[in-house]
């Protein structure tokens, strides 16, 4: 049998670079995009705060605090307190992307008050991937301790899996909060016909991070199994 000392050292940790190779090439795409069209200023001189009290508003929200945070797009929806925070970039620029974010955001929002079913499941699954994240290495690392153990390995890989179903998730919420965002920023009159696709274009690289986001971490849950899934206690 391969000491498990070696099983670190396996090739199949090329997984797990190429997953980060991905993200990284995700999360430069965005923000190369975001800074591309911060250049352009709407043409109705809204800023992303203006824009986000006008959707809350238009949506019949009116439980929603619309406040700074600092960062760079830091910009998040908060369903525990309800506030809505718009990052320094973000806040008091007209740029169209500026908007774009902040309508993005203010998707969420209207998720939370319609219990939008994905984001309920994405908000029930956060504790239970949370604690999947902080146990499947130790419990696997213990497994092969153990002489290769494998209802601890398999227990450590199903654990491991609750973060992908969480991103898997996280999908359809991301892609329908833009969805959202578009279609009342292009029925809304805040932006011009030419101002719009501007806009679709930064929230299409946005929703990129958290398609690489699944990816890398279905790359991670791979190489585990690859690893470990398919060996058999000898003892």
């Amino acid at each position: 049998m391969t000491s498990p000392i070696f099983a670190f050292f396996d090739p199949t940790y090329f997984l797990v670079i190429i997953g980060l190779l991905i993200s990284m090439a995700a999360s430069g795409y965005v923000n190369s995009t975001f800074k591309k069209y911060d250049r352009y200023r709407a043409q109705s001189g809204i800023t992303g705060t203006d824009a986000a009290q006008y959707i809350l508003q238009q949506s019949g929200i009116t439980n929603v605090t619309v406040q700074p945070t600092k960062g760079n797009l830091t910009d998040n929806y908060n369903g525990s307190n309800k506030t809505l925070n718009l990052s320094e970039a973000t806040y008091q620029s007209s740029s169209v992307a500026a908007i774009g974010v902040a309508a993005h955001e203010c998707g969420h929002a209207v998720q939370d008050a319609t219990n939008y079913f994905p984001m309920r499941l994405r908000t029930a699954i956060v504790p239970i991937a949370n604690f999947g994240s902080t146990l499947s290495l130790p419990i696997i690392i213990i497994g092969v301790i153990f002489g290769m153990n494998q209802t601890l390995i398999h227990i450590g890989i199903l654990l491991f899996s609750l973060a992908l179903l969480f991103q898997l998730v996280t999908l359809p919420v991301e892609f329908n909060a833009s969805h959202r965002a578009l279609k009342i920023l292009s029925g809304g009159g805040l932006l011009t016909a030419s101002e719009v696709p501007m806009v679709r274009k930064v929230l299409s690289a946005a929703a990129m991070t958290y398609v690489a986001a699944a990816l890398a971490t279905f790359l991670q849950l791979l190489r585990l199994i690859l690893l470990f899934g398919g060996n058999r206690d000898d003892n």
